[in-house]
């Protein structure tokens, strides 16, 4: 089964790679001259699906998309850690002063 949006996806993330571009040499101090205008998005490219599978099977619809043309749910920020042992090593990154130094062991 092949994705009917899948132009329109490789669209998408070359859109974003352009104004990623163009605000990187906002903040580029040696680049000398203008600097471009950022083009309007592509009206086709406006509400277009996520796409992702979703547990069921079904493709996502969700149409609010990050830079990447992923939806929050399958393409968003990190959930954190899951594990005890990584809850505790958050925990120690944490705090003031960081991770503690290892003891020497007695040889």
């Amino acid at each position: 089964m092949t994705d009917p949006y899948s132009d329109k996806r490789r669209r998408w993330r070359a859109y974003w790679d352009l104004q990623r571009y163009i605000w990187n040499l906002r903040f580029d101090r040696g680049h000398r001259g203008a600097i471009p205008v950022c083009p309007p998005m592509p009206a086709d490219l406006w509400n277009l699906p996520c796409g992702a599978k979703t547990r069921a099977g079904t493709p996502c619809k969700i149409t609010a998309l990050y830079f990447g043309g992923r939806c929050k749910w399958h393409g968003g920020l990190s959930t954190g850690p899951k594990s005890e042992a990584g809850k505790e090593q958050c925990r120690i990154n944490g705090q003031k002063g960081g991770r503690p130094k290892k003891q020497e062991t007695d040889r």
